[in-house]
């Protein structure tokens, strides 16, 4: 009965673990691992690039998903917390792509929140590591909710943000992109 009961749990999780990891993100602007574009760096804070969000793509989200968060995250800034690059919430349940620079240009599907990133204001903002530093990672994440929506407001901190995004997610996918100055 015990042994029964073990195998029963042990193939939930490995089927579990095997759904969790078709779930994948792409970009047709970037290959994942590689040197982000200029087109991705940011335009202020003495980097001069196009500060362009990249077209995103994912597929086979966990069953169960209500909505999509999407973050940008540098863990390597020396800031002792990393840096939020981009915060999006409330993406609806059937959304499975984005254009590039859907952020600046409002093209966002509705219901989609941005707040503010660690430069002050929301939307998408590009990299921008200090001159001479190691390269940074910018790790790009869809988040599947088991909620429709959070409930934050625009002026909300990326850590709020995020304790709300693990407190609701049934599944993420990632790619990480690299870039020095």
């Amino acid at each position: 009965m015990r042994t029964h009961f073990l195998l029963t749990t042990l193939s939930a999780l490995l089927g579990n673990l095997a759904l969790a990891a078709d779930f994948s993100l792409s970009s047709p602007d970037l290959q994942a691992g590689t040197t982000l574009p200029m087109a991705q760096v940011a335009n202020d804070f003495g980097c001069q690039g196009g500060n362009i969000q990249p077209a995103l793509q994912w597929d086979n989200p966990p069953a169960g998903t209500q909505s999509y968060a999407i973050t940008v995250y540098d863990p390597d800034a020396p800031t002792g917390s990393g840096w939020w690059h981009w915060l999006a919430f409330n993406l609806p349940a059937n959304t499975r792509s984005l254009p590039s620079n859907a952020s600046a240009e409002h093209k966002l599907p509705a219901g989609t929140v941005e707040t503010r990133t660690d430069v002050g204001y929301p939307g998408f903002f590009g990299a921008c590591p200090p001159v001479g530093d190691k390269p940074h990672r910018y790790i790009f994440t869809v988040h599947a909710l088991k909620v429709p929506k959070l409930d934050l407001p625009v002026s909300a901190s990326g850590a709020l943000v995020g304790y709300m995004i693990n407190a609701n997610q049934i599944g993420k996918a990632s790619f990480t992109m690299h870039y020095s100055r």
